[in-house]
């Protein structure tokens, strides 16, 4: 009797050690599952990286590749609607400005029409195009100000460059601020500006360019006043242009 229960004594211990053995082996091939199934999802999403870099490249390299260019946009008749912003610092290295205090922030959106076929022949070849220019300025230094006005802006364009458009442009126009009287250079609010410099678009798209340039900006009252030294600045902006196909 009593090596019967002995006997059955062992039996359960030895169905427990098993039953543990096998809940043992289970979870280590559920771990070895899982751990698999981690390594293989990252396998995945690395080669869904690498795959998709690859056809960025590739698409990103045939657009830079193709044969798309400035010239089959800006066409005689085309519009160009954009805008940018600006920092002008005044600069006394030119005109007879007294101070260099003079800071603002230039917010300038535009519109303009390409009024000729293209001009010239080799890397200078281009057009022209006209713009109008509505400006915000707000003046930093020497003290908080405001400014507005437009200026009219004559724009010649490169088109020998592919995607690259060079140009320069020129412009006048007139200009309020409340500056004065408060600073020695000027004694009217009403002033006129005059400005010009280079820049360039880059076509990111068959329509549109990111654009950067920079600008020598002058701001005076052409002797309105009693006080008409004038302001001088160097403005460099960045923006963004959308050309339209041509309307003529």
């Amino acid at each position: 009797m009593v090596e019967r229960k002995v006997g059955a004594q062992a039996m359960r211990t030895r169905e427990a050690r098993d039953g543990r053995y096998r809940r043992l082996v289970a979870l280590r091939a559920s771990g070895r599952i899982t751990d698999d199934l981690q390594r293989q999802g990252r396998a995945s999403f690395f080669v869904s990286l690498v795959m998709g870099s690859m056809l960025w490249i590739d698409g990103g390299v045939a657009m830079a590749e193709s044969s798309f260019a400035a010239r089959d946009v800006v066409k005689r008749g085309a519009i160009e609607l954009g805008g940018a912003v600006g920092y002008a610092q005044a600069t006394t290295a030119v005109g007879a400005g007294t101070s260099a205090n003079r800071a603002a922030v230039f917010v300038l959106p535009r519109i303009g029409i390409v009024l000729t076929d293209p001009l010239g022949s080799g890397w200078y070849q281009g057009n022209v195009e006209l713009l109008v220019e509505p400006v915000y300025a707000r003046f930093t230094k020497p003290f908080a100000a405001d400014g507005a006005g437009g200026s009219f802006v004559v724009k010649y364009n490169f088109l020998s460059f592919g995607r690259w458009m060079p140009f320069w442009d020129a412009g006048a126009g007139i200009f309020w601020t409340n500056l004065a009287p408060r600073i020695s250079e000027q004694s009217t609010q009403f002033e006129f500006g005059l400005e010009t410099g280079p820049g360039v678009h880059y076509f990111v798209t068959d329509r549109i360019t990111w654009t950067m340039g920079v600008r020598l900006h002058h701001i005076s009252n052409a002797n309105l006043g009693e006080r008409n030294t004038g302001i001088n600045g160097v403005l460099p902006y960045v923006g963004v242009s959308f050309f339209t196909p041509r309307l003529f």
